[in-house]
């Protein structure tokens, strides 16, 4: 018998948000560690908010919101809030009741913007961080570290002479004609962004076009592949090799430890500043460097070594997971300080993920 096509609704409910998510969803796990975690907040948002006053956006659900901005690949806090007024997902997760008023995009940056200047992100980042070593699931002595390029909420054409000048010459009709540089040197000595001036200009390799960017770093422990160093600093040739090394010494312990790394990291200073800080560097050989590589037998030939080269590439897992779902392919941010917190969010979501599918798999076999 064919059904008829209306909807007839109930005069009452009883129905709760918990009821409309699945008890499999990937989403559970992760607000088990999430909520954990900004538990141990309560003291920083605290220092933040006033004791009087107008009450504001919980800063719980803020974070558990941006959160979901980096899973689902939201590109804007317009687009979120639409979602907030009907996904009954993203209510759940954040905690808003089916009859609460959901926030104004505006309202929303502007809170958002407080826990970027509070560096709230960061202190999340690390909270997590202590949550997967008390559950044992970090390395003290493996790591890897790795770069990659963040390209800057600015376009080529705002890349202006500092002094003022205008070296662009419009190469065609219309209100927003191509620009010709040709025969103009630009260089970051003489030029900077009059969008971003954060942004640098950069290229990764002689086979790839210069772009206005940023280079995100991650230190990643190798016995899950869990990045526990996050940082954004300029784009520039030694900005890589400088980042790895600050974010070692924020490692714990002054014992033994191994960072594999790729070529770009086979250089006699940074082989050397990572020996006086006890860590033996597995950096892939750059046989093509003049002067040979600063790598010899010596580390090349034991097991761990050729362990390390497999095992660092799991960063990349982060940076790809991060560019394709977490929006950092190109930043929405402009300045340093954004730019980094928004890294540091979206490989803070990264490791949530890994830590979900670690800690709450069901194992082969089981009965749920």
């Amino acid at each position: 018998m064919r059904g008829t096509d209306a909807m007839q609704e109930s005069l009452f409910t009883v129905a709760k948000l918990d009821d409309f998510v699945p008890s499999d969803h990937p989403l559970r796990a992760i607000q088990v560690l999430v909520n954990q975690a900004l538990g141990r907040l309560n003291g920083l948002f605290n220092s933040i908010y006033a004791d009087t006053g107008r009450e504001s956006i919980a800063p719980e659900k803020l974070m558990r919101a941006l959160l979901l901005q980096v899973f689902y690949s939201v590109r804007s806090e317009r687009q979120l809030m639409e979602q907030m007024r009907y996904n009954l997902l993203f209510r759940w997760f954040v905690g808003l009741a089916l009859d609460e008023v959901t926030w104004d995009h505006s309202v929303f940056s502007k809170n958002r913007d407080r826990l970027l200047a509070n560096e709230v992100i960061e202190a999340f980042f690390a909270e997590v961080m202590a949550l997967a070593d008390e559950k044992g699931l970090l390395s003290k002595e493996h790591f890897s570290v790795d770069g990659t390029l963040i390209q800057a909420w600015a376009s080529q054409k705002s890349f202006r002479p500092k002094d003022g000048s205008n070296d662009q010459t419009p190469s065609g009709g219309g209100r927003n004609a191509q620009a010709d540089w040709k025969g103009r040197p630009r260089s970051n000595d003489t030029h900077e962004s009059t969008t971003d001036p954060d942004a640098r200009l950069y290229r990764k390799s002689n086979n790839t076009a210069s772009i206005l960017c940023y280079q995100g770093h991650a230190l990643m422990e190798n016995r899950h592949g869990l990045v526990v160093g996050a940082v954004v600093t300029h784009a520039d040739g030694t900005g890589e090799r400088a980042a790895a090394l600050s974010m070692l010494d924020t490692v714990p312990g002054s014992h033994a430890k191994t960072v594999g790394a790729d070529k770009a990291y086979d250089t006699a200073d940074f082989i050397a500043d990572c020996r006086k800080r006890n860590v033996t560097p597995h950096v892939a050989q750059n046989e093509g460097r003049r002067g040979g590589s600063a790598i010899d037998a010596r580390t090349t030939r034991h097991d761990g070594y050729r362990l390390s080269q497999t095992i660092r590439k799991r960063i990349e897992e982060h940076f790809g997971w991060g560019k394709t779902v977490g929006r950092i392919r190109q930043t929405v941010f402009r300045g340093l300080q954004w730019v980094d917190q928004q890294f540091k969010l979206t490989m803070t979501a990264s490791n949530l993920t890994r830590m979900a599918r670690i800690l709450f798999a069901v194992p082969q076999g089981a009965t749920p």
